[in-house]
C-alpha cells in the first residue's frame, strides 16, 4: 500500500478544508472597509465568530502533518518560506485577539477593527505568497534549501497573494450574502461579483503564465493526447464561473457560496496537477520526502480516529449556528 500517496491526499484535503473555511471569515474581515456603519460590522463578525477557532483546526492538521510526514519536504520549505509563515501566524494572532477584545471595549473598537483587517490581510497575503513561492520553485542542493532569505520575494509571488486576497474577499462576500439579510445582503452581492470576475481573471493569467515559465508544467498540461483528460479542468473553471454570476445575479443566497468553494476547488486541482507528484517543485517527490513507513502506518492510525471527530465537531458547529444572523441574535450579545 502506498501510505505516502494516502497521505499527501489526506494533507491536501485538510489544507483545502483550511482555504474553504477559514477563507471566508478572512474574507469577511476584508471586507470591513466597504461597511462603515458599527452594527454593520458586529453583524458580519457575529457569522463567523462561533466558528473561526475550529476552522484554524485544518491548518495545524496540514502543518503538523507535513512535518510529521514529509519531515524532509518541511526541512526544504521552512527555511525558504520563514518570513511569510511568521507574517501568517502574526495576522492570525492579530485576527484571532480582535475577535474578543473589540466587543471588550468603546474607546479602542475601530483600533481592533482595524487588527481584525489588517490581520486578516497579513495572513491572506501571506498564503498566497506561500503558494506562489511554491509554484515558482525553491533552490534545493543535496535535498537542503540554499537560497537566500527573500528568494520567496517575486512580483509572481505577491501578484499570487493578491490572487489569494480576491478569492478570500469572494469567499467573505458569498458568506454574507447567505449568512445576513437586507441592506448588509444586498451590498455584499455587487461585492461578490466583483471578486468573482477578479478571481477567475487571476486564475486565467496564473494558468497562462506558469507553463510558459516551466518546462515541466507546459508538458504536463500540453502533452497531447495524454492531457487531454486534464482540460476538463479549465472547461469546469468557466461554467462554475458562469454558474457563480449567475446566482449573484438573480440574487440567490446559499449557491453563490457553494459555487465559489468550487472554484477554489477546480484551481486547487490546478495546483495539485501541476507539481504532482513534487512537494518540493522539481526537486524532491511526495515519496522522497516520505517518512519511513512504520512512521506513517501509526500515524495513520491516529489520524483514522481523529480525522471523523473533526468531521463531525465542525458539521455540529455549523448545524447548531445554521440560519440568518441579525442584530439581535449575534455571538457577541
Amino acid at each position: 500500500m502506498d501510505y505516502a500517496l494516502i497521505w499527501a491526499v489526506l494533507i491536501s484535503v485538510a489544507v483545502f478544508a483550511y482555504v474553504a473555511l477559514d477563507g471566508f471569515d478572512l474574507g469577511v474581515a476584508m471586507l470591513f472597509p466597504w461597511f462603515k456603519k458599527e452594527e454593520e460590522r458586529d453583524i458580519m463578525m457575529n457569522t463567523v465568530a462561533p466558528v473561526w477557532d475550529g476552522n484554524e483546526t485544518w491548518l495545524v492538521l496540514g502543518g503538523g502533518g507535513l512535518l510529521a510526514v514529509f519531515p524532509l519536504a518541511y526541512a526544504v520549505l521552512m527555511p525558504a518560506l520563514y518570513m511569510p509563515v511568521i507574517a501568517m501566524l502574526l495576522g492570525l494572532i492579530f485576527r484571532g485577539v480582535a475577535f474578543e477584545y473589540r466587543f471588550k471595549t468603546k474607546r479602542g473598537k475601530k483600533l481592533w477593527d482595524w487588527s481584525f483587517i489588517v490581520g486578516s490581510f497579513v495572513a491572506a497575503m501571506s498564503q498566497g505568497i506561500m503558494l506562489g513561492a511554491m509554484l515558482q520553485g525553491v533552490k534545493v542542493v543535496d535535498r537542503a534549501y540554499v537560497g537566500g532569505w527573500f528568494d520567496w520575494l517575486t512580483w509572481f509571488t505577491v501578484f499570487c497573494g493578491f490572487a489569494v486576497v480576491v478569492g478570500y474577499l469572494l469567499l467573505g462576500a458569498t458568506w454574507l450574502v447567505m449568512k445576513t439579510e437586507g441592506s448588509l445582503q444586498e451590498r455584499a452581492y455587487p461585492l461578490a461579483y466583483k471578486a468573482g470576475v477578479g478571481l477567475f481573471a487571476c486564475i486565467v493569467f496564473v494558468s497562462l503564465f506558469l507553463p510558459w515559465q516551466d518546462a515541466y508544467i507546459y508538458e504536463r498540461w500540453f502533452s497531447f493526447p495524454t492531457s487531454i483528460g486534464l482540460w476538463v479542468l479549465p472547461v469546469l473553471l468557466v461554467v462554475l464561473t458562469i454558474g457563480l454570476l449567475n446566482s449573484l445575479t438573480k440574487k440567490q443566497q446559499g449557491r453563490p457560496y457553494l459555487w465559489s468553494l468550487g472554484l477554489f476547488l477546480i484551481a486547487y486541482s490546478g495546483f495539485a496537477v501541476s507539481i504532482f507528484p513534487y512537494l518540493v517543485p522539481r526537486e524532491i517527490t511526495l515519496w522522497e520526502a516520505a517518512a519511513p513507513d512504520n512512521s506513517l502506518v501509526f500515524l495513520l492510525v491516529g489520524a483514522a480516529i481523529l480525522l471523523p471527530i473533526i468531521f463531525a465537531y465542525t458539521g455540529y458547529t455549523y448545524w447548531v449556528f445554521r440560519g440568518k444572523v441579525r442584530a439581535d441574535s449575534g455571538y457577541h450579545d
